[in-house]
């Protein structure tokens, strides 16, 4: 059932069967370190390339996510998967293997919210029974593609962000599953004419608030119906700036809200300024830290709020704005 402007509420089940977890080295020193399914030690992943480690680690997280379900790879109907590379390279190569229709999403370091979203409306809509979304991305890869090569060695600003190494894979089914995804919100474009691309947390923020706002206002609900608001990585200064701007429309969320890419690193020890980016944060965590309490029972609802910086090296370039896109997705427990 759609409802107000952006927003489905799921009549049907929707579960999630298993999810999986990979990451890199740095990663795994951080906080969350001990919950990630995989710490993989070696940047290149066995590959030849930072685009063939991700490959590499996009046929880990499938793998993983398909066992963890108790399915077979010819089970999954569709795969819904993206990355930041350019034609999405990451993934074609990463799940060409599987034999598993593709359909190949790029919504920026969203991604992962899309991909549950349209796994979510395809199961809905009885075109599948299972289902599998992921997303990913490497520090090697996103910094040369977007920033600057390794090699340069240039200095950061104390805005930017880190871009994880990492990703995170969900199987979605109709029937049996320790959490239900009960509705979503779809973002749309939003762009306030920011321009810095080491400070990609203030252009994603007004488009998480926007989302947030929506979301709240669609299913006609107050913030604390949840018991956490989870943007994917705002960092610190996108943080403040969604928390002002959804005050400024009477909502405070500040004692429910988390951000993925705040929590994935300490941003004290391991040099990573305003925080952490890139695809593979917010899956990383949500394949983590966040299935693992609400499996666990800590949390029964939560809002997943994926946030995209909607930029690339030629529009970057050509001077144009980075637009924000979010996209919301409600996961409930099954035991609520």
């Amino acid at each position: 059932m759609f409802l107000g402007s952006a927003s489905v509420s799921f009549d049907e089940d929707i579960f999630i069967q298993g999810y999986a977890s990979v990451v890199g080295k740095k990663e795994g020193e951080g906080p969350l370190g001990n919950l990630f399914g995989e710490v993989v030690t070696d940047p290149m992943f066995g590959g030849d390339s930072w685009e063939d480690a991700e490959s590499q680690l996009q046929m880990k997280l499938v793998t993983a996510a398909i066992k963890d379900s108790g399915l077979k790879d010819s089970d999954i109907r569709y795969i819904f998967a993206g990355d930041l590379l350019g034609q999405l390279i990451a993934t074609s190569f990463g799940v060409k293997n599987f034999n598993i229709p593709l359909f190949g999403l790029y919504g920026a370091c969203s991604t992962m919210g899309e991909a549950l979203s349209l796994g979510s409306v395809s199961l809905a809509a009885g075109c599948a029974e299972h289902v599998l979304c992921m997303t990913s991305s490497h520090f090697g890869g996103a910094e040369k593609t977007f920033r600057f090569p390794l090699d340069y060695g240039s200095q950061r600003k104390f805005s930017a962000t880190w871009t994880v190494t990492g990703g995170g894979a969900v199987v979605l089914g109709t029937a049996g599953g320790f959490a239900k995804i009960t509705g979503i919100t779809t973002g749309r474009i939003v762009d306030y004419g920011y321009k810095d691309k080491e400070n990609m947390g203030a252009c994603m923020a007004p488009a998480a608030a926007d989302t947030i706002l929506r979301n709240l206002e669609d299913f006609n609900i107050a913030p604390d119906s949840y018991d956490r608001i989870i943007t994917g990585d705002l960092g610190l200064i996108g943080q403040r700036i969604l928390l002002d701007l959804l005050e400024e429309k009477g909502y405070s969320i500040s004692n429910l809200h988390m951000d993925c890419g705040i929590e994935i690193f300490d941003g004290h020890t391991q040099d990573t300024h305003a925080g952490a980016s890139g695809c593979g944060c917010s899956a990383s965590v949500l394949c983590s830290l966040i299935l693992k309490n609400i499996r666990d029972g800590i949390w029964k609802k939560v809002l997943f709020v994926p946030t995209g910086a909607l930029f690339s090296p030629v529009s970057s370039n050509e001077g144009d704005s980075i637009p924000g896109i979010a996209h919301a997705v409600v996961i409930e427990s099954e035991c609520r």
